[in-house]
C-alpha cells in the first residue's frame, strides 16, 4: 500500500468553537456556569461561522457541547448551517465553562477596579488561581442527574482536570477511528483543551485567546498529532 495514501486515510478533522456572543459577554460580566442566552449578535456570529464551515464541506460524525444554552444554541445554529443537524450530539458538564465562583454576575471592570490589575488577571488568566468561592450553589436537575455537585469555584487547572477525561474517553477514540468531531463550548474550557492538544505549559496558556464564534480547525494524524491548524476569523 502506498504510504502517502495510508497517512491521508487516517487524517481526521477536529473543529473547536466558542459560542457566539452571550448576554454576559455583551455586559462584560463574569459568567461561568450561569446559563445565559446569546445576544442577537451572538446568533448572527454563529450563523456566519456555520456558513464559513459549510464552505469547507467537512462531514462531521459527532458534535459535543456543554450543558449551557449559549453553547447548545450555537451548536444547533452551526449544524443547521452545514446541514448536519441529524448527527449525534453529545452534551456533557465536562465541557462547561470554568466556574467563576462568587465573581459570577459581577462586572469585570468593577472587579478590576476593586482588587487591582494583578489579582484580576490572576483570577482571569492564570492556570492555578481559584476565584472567590460561592457560599451556596444552586441544586439544578441537570447536574443532579449527572451525579455531580456544581463546584463553588474553579481554576483553569480544575477545569482542565475534569475536561481531559472526556477527551480521552469520548472524543479522541472517535478521531482515531477517522471520525471528524465538532466541539462547541466556552472560552476557558476550550483554552484548557487547547493546552492539552498543543502541550502548552502552565505559564504559556495565559496568552491563549479564543474568540467568539471563530472555528479552530485541526487536521490530525492517526496518533492525534497536529498536522495543521487554521482559525476562521
Amino acid at each position: 500500500m502506498d504510504k502517502r495514501v495510508s497517512e491521508v486515510d487516517y487524517m481526521s478533522k477536529l473543529v473547536l468553537m466558542r459560542h457566539g456572543e452571550s448576554v454576559a459577554n455583551y455586559n462584560h460580566t463574569f459568567t461561568g456556569w450561569s446559563d445565559v442566552s446569546l445576544t442577537d449578535e451572538g446568533r448572527r456570529e454563529a450563523h456566519e461561522a456555520g456558513r464559513k464551515l459549510n464552505e469547507l464541506q467537512i462531514k462531521f460524525d459527532d458534535a459535543h457541547t456543554s450543558y449551557l444554552k449559549r453553547a447548545i444554541i450555537s451548536e444547533n445554529i452551526v449544524l443547521s448551517e452545514i446541514n448536519q443537524l441529524w448527527i449525534p450530539q453529545h452534551k456533557t458538564w465536562r465541557l462547561n465553562e470554568r466556574h467563576y465562583g462568587a465573581l459570577r454576575g459581577q462586572n469585570k471592570q468593577k472587579v478590576r477596579a476593586e482588587v487591582g490589575d494583578e489579582q484580576f488577571m490572576m483570577w482571569r488568566r492564570s492556570f492555578e488561581a481559584v476565584p472567590p468561592r460561592l457560599e451556596v450553589v444552586p441544586d439544578l436537575r441537570r447536574y443532579h442527574d449527572a451525579g455531580i455537585d456544581e463546584p463553588r469555584a474553579e481554576s483553569l487547572k480544575m477545569a482542565y482536570q475534569r475536561l481531559v477525561p472526556y477527551w480521552i474517553d469520548e472524543i479522541a477514540p472517535r478521531l482515531m477511528n477517522n471520525h471528524n468531531q465538532l466541539v462547541i463550548a466556552h472560552g476557558s474550557s476550550l483554552r484548557a483543551l487547547i493546552k492539552y492538544l498543543e502541550n502548552i505549559d502552565d505559564l504559556g496558556i495565559d496568552g491563549v485567546e479564543v474568540g467568539n464564534a471563530e472555528p479552530i480547525i485541526y487536521t490530525l494524524d492517526h496518533d492525534l498529532r497536529i498536522l495543521k491548524k487554521e482559525i476562521l476569523n
